[in-house]
C-alpha cells in the first residue's frame, strides 16, 4: 500500500531500542489500544493531519496525526480511563471518554463540525473551513485534490498534484493548498519541488509547524542537515509536543556525522541525537523507529544489553517492519554474544 510521507516518518534508519513509560506506569496483562477516523461532519472526508490527543485519567498525554484516510492510533497502552480529544481551527472541540479497564480496544468515529463561532472571512466545504479570499475555481481543484489523494494509490497522488497546482497558479496564497502540495511532493520523494511548496507555504503562514516539520524531512532527504535542524527547530518552537518532529531531528543529528571515525567530534551531535528520541519516546512510547535509533546509539556507545532492550522493543512494535529481518538477526547475535560472556 502506498503511504504518505507522514506515516513513513522517520523510518529511515536500520537498527534498535529502551521502552520509555507508557501514559501511566502500572501493571498491565494484555496491552489496549484505541483506533479511530477523523471526518468532516459536513460532505464526511477524512481529515488529513489532524491532531489527536490522547490523556489517561491517570496522567499523561500522547499525540497522534491522522493519516490521509483520517485514521488515527494508539497502542500499548496499560488498561485506564482516556480522554480523546481532536482540535481543528474554525471546528468545535471533540471530546469522547473511552474506559479500557475492561475492554482491550476501543474504536472512536469523530465527525467535526463546523464552529458557529468562527470568523465570518471563513466559509466552511466538505473539506473543511476554507479563508473566504479563496476563489472558489482554486477551492474546486483542492478538492478534487483531496478526492485523489485518499485513494492512497501513487498514479493518484499524481493526479492530485496537477490539481493542486492549479489550486495555488489561480491563488497563490492558498495556504492549505500549498501545504498539501508540498506533502504529495514528498510522497513521490519529488523532493526540491516539495521544498519549493513547503517554503512557499511558511511564507504564507510562519507559524505552520506541519509544514516546518515536513520541510525538516525533506532537508534531511536532501542531507542538507543545517537546514533541517533549523526547520524542524522552529516547528517545535511552535508545537513542542510533536514526537515524529523530535525523532526527525534525532535522526538528523545521528546522519550528520554518520561514517565519522574520531569520537571527539561524533559523540557531542549523537548526545544531542539521544536527547531528541528520549524526547520523542517521553512522547508516543510506541513509536517504533524511535526505539530503532536509540538503539544505534546504544550499540555505537558499547551500551550492549541496553541495545538488544530496544531491538527486542521495536521488533514488538513493529514486527513486520522494514527493518525487522535484520534487526532480528542482530539482536539474535547480541544474545549469543552475552550468552557467551556468562560464567
Amino acid at each position: 500500500m502506498y503511504r504518505s510521507r507522514f506515516q513513513q516518518l522517520g523510518v529511515a534508519l536500520i537498527t534498535t531500542f529502551a521502552a520509555c513509560h507508557a501514559l501511566a506506569q502500572r501493571n498491565q496483562s494484555l496491552p489496549a489500544q484505541v483506533n479511530g477516523q477523523v471526518r468532516y461532519a459536513k460532505g464526511g472526508a477524512p481529515v488529513d493531519r489532524a491532531l489527536v490527543r490522547l490523556e489517561s485519567f491517570g496522567g499523561g498525554i500522547v499525540n497522534e496525526m491522522t493519516d490521509r484516510t483520517g485514521k488515527f492510533r494508539f497502542s500499548g497502552l496499560v488498561p485506564d480511563q482516556y480522554t480523546v480529544t481532536v482540535r481543528a481551527s474554525g471546528f468545535r472541540e471533540f471530546q469522547q471518554h473511552v474506559d479500557l479497564r475492561t475492554n482491550n480496544s476501543e474504536y472512536v468515529v469523530c465527525q467535526l463540525m463546523a464552529d458557529n463561532s468562527a470568523k465570518p472571512e471563513a466559509r466552511s466545504s466538505p473539506f473543511g473551513l476554507v479563508n473566504a479570499n479563496v476563489p472558489p475555481a482554486a477551492q474546486t481543484e483542492f478538492e478534487k485534490a483531496e478526492s485523489a489523494i485518499t485513494s492512497d494509490k501513487k498514479e493518484k497522488v499524481q493526479e492530485g498534484i496537477t490539481h493542486l497546482e492549479k489550486a495555488v497558479a489561480i491563488y497563490p496564497k492558498f495556504l492549505e493548498a500549498q501545504l498539501r502540495l508540498g506533502t504529495a511532493y514528498m510522497d513521490l520523494q519529488q523532493w526540491q519541488k516539495a521544498e519549493q511548496a513547503l517554503r512557499k507555504t511558511l511564507e504564507i503562514d510562519p507559524n505552520a509547524a506541519n509544514a516546518s516539520f515536513a520541510l525538516g524531512e525533506v532537508y534531511l532527504r536532501q542531507k542538507n542537515y543545517d537546514q533541517g535542524e533549523k526547520a524542524l527547530q522552529d516547528g517545535l518552537a511552535i508545537e513542542p509536543r510533536s514526537p515524529q518532529a523530535h525523532l526527525a531531528l534525532a535522526r538528523v543529528y545521528w546522519e550528520r556525522v554518520a561514517g565519522v571515525k574520531d569520537e571527539a567530534q561524533w559523540r557531542p551531535p549523537l548526545e544531542k541525537s539521544y536527547r531528541e528520541v528520549n524526547q520523542a519516546l517521553q512522547l508516543n512510547a510506541n513509536l517504533a523507529a524511535a526505539h530503532l535509533l536509540k538503539g544505534n546509539l546504544l550499540f555505537k556507545v558499547r551500551r550492549v544489553e541496553d541495545a538488544l532492550h530496544e531491538f527486542e522493543a521495536y521488533l514488538r512494535l513493529d514486527p513486520n517492519g522494514q527493518f525487522a529481518e535484520p534487526t532480528r538477526a542482530l539482536a539474535e547475535k547480541i544474545k549469543k554474544a552475552l550468552a557467551q560472556q556468562k560464567p
